[in-house]
């Protein structure tokens, strides 16, 4: 199998993960899922590579490693533990239902290859499902993150718009210094591992993880 064929075949995956995590009620499997679409991501920037040059290069093979090292094994470890100290372990009433998500998350994928037929680029990308691709997860993760209730599936929200961030960054593999990429993967951390520790209080002071339910508390 080429590396253009399996380009191809991780983002069409990857969109189809989206709309899993829209899907499933269950927080674990949502872990899970968004674990599976970041190993799927990691392998990018070598196939990325391999078209370009013939073969990856070191920049592309630290990428890999350190979006394997956090998204796939170190985030989800953190998520999963916090989860197992909580007694409720799935989303039961969301904003907007689980079979709406999809349908929404459906629309929104149309619209962005639609959007992403009319941007202009500098260069054009290994793959013409980079862009679209990108864009859809991009707005599947706001809608994750705006859609449900529970906090930790809030986090994932965020974590899955940072991966359509990661693709995006994808068109700009070669001018982007490893340095830079490196801190971003080391931001994110930063910032997954605060909202758990707000997640963890959030459920220790409460007995819950619903944000909506914030709304309530008042000054006394």
């Amino acid at each position: 199998m080429s590396a253009q064929v399996t380009t191809n075949a991780v983002l069409v995956l990857v969109l189809l993960l989206n709309l899993g995590m829209l899907a499933v009620s269950r927080l674990a499997m949502g872990i899970r899922l968004f674990a599976l679409q970041s190993l799927l991501l990691a392998f990018l920037p070598l196939a990325e590579e391999v078209l370009e040059a013939g073969q990856p290069g070191m920049h592309a093979y630290l990428i890999a490693a350190g979006t394997i090292a956090l998204k796939v094994i170190l985030i989800p470890y953190i998520l999963l533990r916090i989860l197992r100290t909580g007694e409720v372990h799935r989303e039961v009433e969301p904003f907007i239902g689980f079979t709406a998500s999809v349908f929404v998350g459906a629309m929104l994928v149309i619209g962005s290859f639609a959007v992403a037929l009319r941007l202009p680029l500098p260069t054009p990308p290994v793959s013409k499902l980079i862009v679209p691709v990108a864009l859809s997860t991009l707005l599947l993760g706001l809608l994750t993150l705006v859609s449900r209730l529970k906090a930790i599936t809030q986090v994932l929200g965020f974590l899955v718009l940072e991966n359509g961030v990661f693709i995006l960054g994808l068109l700009l593999l070669k001018q982007t210094p490893l340095l830079v990429e490196l801190g971003i993967l080391l931001d994110l951390f930063v910032g997954v591992f605060i909202m758990a520790i707000v997640v963890y209080h959030i459920r220790r002071e409460f007995d819950h993880m619903d944000t909506h339910l914030l709304d309530a508390l008042k000054e006394t």
